[in-house]
C-alpha cells in the first residue's frame, strides 16, 4: 500500500490574540520598550497603552512584551481586564513573592505594624490573602531588589500586561493605577502595558469634570497600532513560508499582500486560506484568489460583524449610508443619504473616527478604516433603518 505523504502544517495563525511567526511592522514598538528596561524607572515607555481596531495586533504586541521582558529575566503577570483582576494581580504577585523566597504555601493574615512592614501568615492548605495590591507588591519589589543586591546582578523587575482595557471597570482600574502611581514615585521596577479598542479606553482618557482618577492612562506612552506597510506584509508572507520549504509566485506574492490591506488579521486570514489550496510546494494565484474570497467570509465573521456590535446605530447608519460609494464618501452626501444636516453627520464622524473605524481622506471626505467593511455592509445591511437612511437623533 503506497504511503500517503505528510501534510506540511499550516504556518499562519489566524486566531485572535495568537503571536504569528513572523511579525510584520511593529519593530519599532518592541525597539522601544526593550530600551525603556534597559533605561530603569521613569522610562515613559514602561506604562505604555495600545490602542486600535479588532485585529490590528494589540493582544499580539503584549504578548511580544512579555518575551521582551522575560528576555530580560523580568517577572511577568498577565491578565485581562474582567471583574476581579486587580485581585488576581495580588494573588499572583504574592506567589512570585512565595517563590522567590523558598517557602511552602501560606494564607496571609495580615500586616505588620509601619515600623516593621511585613506579613503575618499561618499555615493553610487554602489560599486566601487579605492584603491590598499597592502593599503585595511593594513587599515584592522590597525582597526582590535585596536578593539583587545579594546576587550583584540587574535589578530584576515585574511587567504587568492587561488586555481587554474597558471603561466599564473604572472603579478597578482607578485603584490599580493608583496603585502605579505610588510604584512608579518609588522608582520600582515597574512596568506595566495595556491594551483595547478605541471607544472602551477613551473614556479613561477623558477628563471628568476637569479631573480624571486615571492619570497614570493619560500620560502612558500611547501607541496606536494601525495598518502595516504592504512590502512589510509581502516580506512577512515570503518568510513565512519559506521556513518551510513552501514558496509564493511572484505574482501570487503580490497579489495576497495587497488583498490583505496592511491589515493584520488579514495577512493570517490570507495566508491561511492561500497555503490550504497550494500545489505541492508552490502557492500560486489560483491558489491566492480562491484564499483571498475565503479569508474575506472569514473577515466579516471575526471582524466585521463585533467591530459593528459595539457601535451606536446612528453609527453603524453613518457607516452603511458610505457603503453606496465605491471609494471615499463625501460627507455631504453622506449627511444626504441619512436625512440629517451636516452638523448632525459631523458628530458621528468624529465618534466614528475616534473609535477607528473610518479615517479623513482629503478635505470633506471620509473612507473605511477596516478592509473589505464596504463589501461586507453592502451584503450584511447593519440596521432595519439603512433602507430609508431616516433616524431620529439619539
Amino acid at each position: 500500500m503506497p504511503s500517503i505523504p505528510p501534510r506540511r502544517r499550516n504556518p499562519f495563525t489566524a486566531t485572535v490574540g495568537k503571536t504569528p511567526p513572523v511579525l510584520a511592522g511593529r519593530e519599532h514598538f518592541l525597539h522601544d520598550f526593550d530600551s525603556a528596561i534597559w533605561d530603569g524607572p521613569g522610562s515613559h515607555e514602561r506604562i505604555s497603552i495600545v490602542t486600535g481596531p479588532r485585529g490590528v495586533g494589540k493582544t499580539v504586541l503584549l504578548n511580544e512584551f512579555e518575551g521582551v521582558a522575560k528576555a530580560h529575566s523580568w517577572h511577568v503577570i498577565s491578565e485581562t481586564t474582567t471583574r476581579g483582576f486587580t485581585e488576581r494581580i495580588r494573588d499572583r504577585a504574592y506567589r512570585l513573592l512565595q517563590d522567590e523566597a523558598g517557602e511552602p504555601k501560606r494564607r496571609l493574615s495580615g500586616v505588620t505594624g509601619p515600623l516593621n512592614l511585613g506579613f503575618t501568615t499561618e499555615s493553610t492548605s487554602t489560599y486566601s490573602p487579605i492584603p491590598s495590591l499597592r502593599t503585595v507588591l511593594e513587599e515584592f519589589f522590597d525582597h526582590q531588589a535585596a536578593q539583587d543586591e545579594r546576587l550583584g546582578q540587574d535589578p530584576v523587575g515585574l511587567l504587568i500586561t492587561l488586555d481587554e482595557l474597558h471603561y466599564a471597570h473604572m472603579n478597578e482600574i482607578v485603584e490599580f493605577g493608583t496603585t502605579i502611581q505610588h510604584l512608579v514615585r518609588e522608582d520600582r521596577e515597574i512596568a506595566v502595558a495595556m491594551a483595547g479598542i478605541p471607544g472602551a479606553v477613551k473614556p479613561l482618557l477623558a477628563a471628568d469634570e476637569g479631573r480624571n482618577p486615571v492619570t497614570f492612562l493619560r500620560r502612558a506612552n500611547r501607541i496606536e497600532t494601525g495598518m502595516v506597510p504592504i512590502a512589510d506584509v509581502r516580506d512577512a508572507l515570503d518568510r513565512t513560508t519559506s521556513q518551510i520549504g513552501v514558496m509564493w509566485t511572484e505574482n501570487a506574492l503580490d497579489l495576497a499582500a495587497a488583498a490583505t490591506g496592511g491589515y493584520p488579521f488579514m495577512i493570517q486570514l490570507v495566508g491561511q486560506h492561500a497555503f490550504r489550496n497550494l500545489h505541492g510546494d508552490v502557492i500560486d494565484v489560483d491558489a491566492v484568489t480562491s484564499g483571498i474570497a475565503d479569508a474575506r467570509r472569514k473577515l466579516g465573521q471575526l471582524v466585521h460583524e463585533p467591530s459593528l456590535a459595539d457601535l451606536s446605530e446612528v453609527d453603524r447608519t453613518f457607516l452603511t449610508a458610505m457603503s453606496a460609494d465605491d471609494g471615499p464618501s463625501r460627507m455631504s452626501e453622506i449627511a444626504t443619504r441619512m436625512g440629517v444636516d451636516s452638523q448632525y453627520a459631523g458628530k458621528y464622524r468624529k465618534r466614528l473616527i475616534d473609535a477607528e473605524m473610518i479615517r479623513p481622506t482629503s478635505h470633506g471626505f471620509v473612507d473605511y478604516e477596516l478592509p473589505y467593511m464596504r463589501e461586507y455592509l453592502r451584503s450584511h445591511p447593519a440596521t432595519e433603518a439603512m433602507e430609508q437612511f431616516r433616524i431620529w437623533p439619539e
